[in-house]
């Protein structure tokens, strides 16, 4: 998870943007944390991809190929 101190400086960072403009450097500075930001939002969403299962009416695992290779990817 992303640090409460980085949160609120993309906070900080897009609230100026919106008001005053930013320097190259503060530019830079917000790409690399957006970069961050949706890095771990991506493993997150993976993460729960992982766990999930799905099973039809009948009681049958019918959980997707792609899903079940990521589970297996954990196990090794």
């Amino acid at each position: 998870m992303l640090s409460k101190e980085k949160i609120n400086r993309i906070n900080e960072l897009a609230n100026k943007s919106k008001k005053y403009g930013l320097t190259d450097k503060e530019k830079q500075e917000q790409q690399e944390l957006r970069k961050d930001y949706l890095k771990n939002v991506r493993k997150s969403f993976k993460n729960q991809f992982k766990g999930m299962k799905i099973v039809d009416p009948n009681g049958e695992d019918v959980t997707p190929k792609k899903v079940k290779d990521l589970q297996k990817e954990d196990e090794l």
